[in-house]
């Protein structure tokens, strides 16, 4: 999202919807085994050998995300996502009178089940900078990303870490050019951070520090921590003077493969928003708007790159269609979301992320009921794929505050203790999504011809 500011659920079974909980109940009572698929009519069967698939959550070992095929797995089984983004985590850390901050949002997302988040791992010559100048660092600011990298394991949440930014909050690519221009370089663009080999140097040292970091307070190196869910190039990256999509194509291939040259365990993901571009004008009509295929990115060949493991995909409808919200937001959410879910399956056989989606209180009609809607949507239309194990693999809010961050909101701000109903809906996605974790093998689908007890729970919509 381009801002313009300085800068294992734990919800009570009784807070369950009453069907919900029936169901969960039974599924319990009756069902405590792994599910496998039955291949002679693709039903779910138990594989008989009970086990609480609880009992030993504490003690399993935390391990690195991987993928198989279009899935997200953990220690083999699924790992399907709710999370959430708050890109200021670092930024806070520094100051002790802010630090508490951090802790107080890692602490209400895993109240409700979130499990991943999204931050920024660069602050680039600007207020609290990260990265002073090229390869010049501020070790304080350091240590607060360290503070919130462990922090976030003490939570049990991974971070997704942005390595800069498209626009201007932060630093980004425009600061990048700035330090070009200083040193002496002719530049006449924003752009040629994605063409000039000196600005590509800058960025590449800058993901050279990050990755090979050593956490000041675990002693663990970033780039063999399991709580660094992937790294992320750039946030919403857009190549505008060259529309054919080349110029932003040959600077993802090249740092995608630096950054796995560097760190080979962790996934990597571009931070696109899921524009197509020229290369497959038959998806046009899945675009917001004509502008949309003109700024230089295009999804199925931007992910069709060596070393990107999984899709971005962003969702701001109210942004990119009109500031009059209705329900055309909804009918473009769900038709842009599984344009990019079959995608995914068919032509790159990768999961997918809906890495940021919301929807803004300053726009015309907003309201907390449009709001919970327009989540519902999504987290719906997440759940008709993961019933079939297909490649909508989870999404992730934009953007979660904790109280007396007011100062930072963007107009996005989610604060869970002042919206008991997206609260709800947040925390039964949650637990829809570690049912189906913790209960399945990675080859579970749940495509039945007959319902299975957990199939009632994960679609029944009582909030």
């Amino acid at each position: 999202m381009e801002n313009n500011v300085y800068g294992v659920c734990k919800k009570p079974l009784k807070s369950l919807p009453f069907v919900a909980l029936c169901t969960l109940v039974l599924f319990v009572r009756i069902s405590k085994c792994d599910l496998v698929e039955d291949d002679s009519d693709n039903l779910l069967v138990p594989n008989h050998g009970f086990s609480d698939p609880s009992a030993n959550m504490e003690d399993e070992e935390w391990a690195m995300i991987q993928k198989n095929g279009n899935q997200f797995v953990l220690n083999n089984q699924p790992f399907y996502v709710n999370g959430f983004n708050t890109y200021w985590l670092m930024v806070f850390a520094v100051d002790q009178s802010t630090r508490g901050k951090v802790t107080e949002v890692f602490q209400q997302a895993s109240a409700v089940g979130l499990t991943v988040c999204r931050t920024w791992a660069f602050n680039d010559g600007q207020w609290r900078a990260l990265q002073l100048s090229p390869s010049v660092y501020d070790e304080q600011v350091f240590q607060a990303l360290d503070f919130v990298v462990s922090e976030a394991k003490r939570f049990k949440i991974r971070l997704i870490l942005s390595l800069v930014n498209n626009w201007d909050a932060y630093g980004g690519k425009p600061q990048y050019v700035k330090w070009g221009k200083d040193s002496g370089l002719n530049l006449t663009s924003n752009d040629d951070f994605f063409s000039h080999s000196t600005l590509k140097s800058y960025y590449k040292a800058h993901v050279k520090a990050v990755l090979n970091r050593v956490n000041t307070l675990n002693n663990i190196t970033y780039k063999e921590d399991p709580t660094i869910f992937a790294w992320e190039l750039m946030n919403e990256p857009r190549c505008e003077s060259d529309p054919s999509g080349d110029t932003l194509q040959d600077w993802i291939q090249e740092m995608a493969v630096y950054v796995k040259s560097i760190d080979p365990k962790h996934l990597v993901e571009i931070g696109t928003e899921g524009f197509y571009g020229l290369s497959t004008p038959n998806r046009f009509q899945y675009n917001p708007n004509t502008f949309a295929q003109q700024v230089g990115t295009d999804f199925i060949r931007n992910h069709q790159v060596l070393g990107v493991d999984f899709a971005s995909v962003h969702i701001y409808p109210d942004s990119w269609i009109s500031q009059t919200l209705s329900e055309k937001h909804f009918e473009f959410t769900k038709s842009w979301m599984q344009a990019h879910i079959d995608d995914a399956e068919n032509y790159l056989k990768m999961p997918v992320v809906f890495s940021e989606f919301g929807v803004s209180v300053k726009d015309q009609g907003y309201n907390s009921t449009f709001r919970d809607t327009l989540i519902r949507t999504v987290y719906k239309t997440l759940l008709d794929s993961t019933k079939k194990g297909g490649s909508g693999s989870g999404s992730l809010v934009w953007q979660l505050f904790p109280e007396g961050t007011g100062y930072m909101d963007d107009g996005y701000a989610i604060v869970l203790s002042k919206s008991t109903t997206t609260s709800d809906i947040i925390s039964l996605h949650s637990t829809r999504l570690q049912l189906f974790n913790s209960l399945c093998s990675w080859k579970c689908r749940w495509g039945c011809k007959k319902k299975h007890p957990l199939e009632s729970f994960l679609h029944h919509d009582e909030l």
